[in-house]
């Protein structure tokens, strides 16, 4: 009775105006309080806020949820490997705004039955992907949970004011670039839950099933470790402060490269062109594409949780960095009226607003 009366009152679901429509909401909700914190120079819309304790030094953080069955699936993923990308995702955000980690809380919900040993395991990922990059774990909270492992972090780092980046800042004629490669971690993911069909089937029909996921896929150990152990481009960040090189813009690709695109875009006030030969995919990714009879540009556009970094630079500044094969120009910044496009293969021009990536509350 209560959920049919729920059914037809005149709410409006979230899924009506997707998880940006809700963050732009909740971003004017909280506006009046921003008043009581005049040091703090972004809030919500970046990759981090940023906040300035003093003339010399400006703080970044982020915040970041990884919940079971919603970025997850224990059945796949060992627990090691989601401590690392918990960490990593975090990083992830610190080097969209060309800065450096320092510490981070990490909080979770866990189920009680939950054996120690799993957790163990979970922070052994955690603290070795913390090495890694530098930065100290320095506290959290625990809950329990009755809908599964849910793993909060949130991540602190630095960067000086001459260095920061935001998403806003590229202006037309601005080269497009991008780190790595891309579509990977969506053909992991493809890969995985494959594997997970099978093993599932197999306990269905009462049949033997005893190698890990992993071990039965060796020979896409690349795009596995791409959608399991994605590594923030901390190096990418080093190398802009080494050589004095300051983004135009920049934001790291979780969503999808379409999606993600779209953001700098709308806070530079620009138009965009993408060149389809000129993306970085793979060739194991059009393989795996290939034998799924998927399509790897499509991972590549929309696929996300890459976690490269996509960032613009003025045509002279590239050439700082033109030798780097772990950066690659992808296309160029444009006039708003000209809107984002993908030039493909062919020549024909595809609107990139059509390509969305993943938003947690699609419908």
């Amino acid at each position: 009775m209560k959920r049919n009366l729920l059914k037809n009152m005149p709410f409006k679901a979230i899924t009506e105006i997707g998880e940006f429509g809700l963050i732009d909401k909740i971003a004017t909700l909280v506006a009046p309080t921003l008043t009581a914190l005049p040091e703090l120079l972004t809030g919500i819309g970046d990759d981090c806020a940023v906040y300035r304790p003093s003339a010399e030094l400006l703080q970044v953080s982020t915040t970041d949820i990884l919940a079971e069955q919603v970025h997850f699936d224990l059945l796949t993923t060992p627990l090691k490997h989601l401590g690392s990308k918990a960490i990593s995702v975090n990083v992830s955000d610190i080097c969209a705004m060309n800065g450096l980690p320092r510490y981070a809380l990490i909080s979770l919900a866990v189920p009680a039955s939950f054996p120690i040993t799993m957790i163990e395991e979970l922070y052994a990922g955690i603290s070795d992907a913390a090495q890694k990059y530098g930065l100290a774990i320095a506290g959290g909270d625990t809950s329990s949970s009755r809908s599964g492992l849910v793993i909060s972090v949130t991540m602190v780092g630095e960067v000086s004011p001459e260095q920061v980046t935001h998403r806003s800042g590229a202006k037309p004629g601005d080269l497009i670039c991008v780190t790595g490669t891309l579509g990977g971690a969506a053909a992991g993911l493809k890969l995985l839950m494959r594997e997970k069909e099978i093993m599932l089937n197999h306990l269905e029909n009462n049949e033997p099933y005893t190698k890990s996921a992993i071990g039965e896929l060796q020979e896409y150990r690349e795009a596995i470790q791409a959608q399991l152990l994605p590594i923030a481009r901390i190096d990418i960040v080093r190398l802009f402060h080494e050589q004095n090189i300051h983004p135009t813009s920049m934001i790291d690709i979780s969503d999808g490269l379409s999606s993600d695109l779209q953001h700098l875009c709308r806070h530079s006030k620009t138009g965009a062109l993408l060149h389809e030969t000129l993306l970085p995919i793979h060739e194991n990714t059009r393989r795996i594409a290939d034998e799924l009879q998927d399509d790897a540009l499509t991972w590549a556009l929309a696929g996300g949780e890459d976690y490269q970094l996509l960032l613009t630079l003025s045509k002279e500044r590239y050439q700082t960095i033109a030798g780097n094969r772990a950066i690659s120009v992808i296309g160029e910044m444009t006039a708003p009226e000209l809107g984002i496009t993908l030039e493909d293969a062919f020549g024909m021009s595809i609107p990139l607003e059509s390509i969305r990536g993943f938003d947690h509350f699609s419908s």
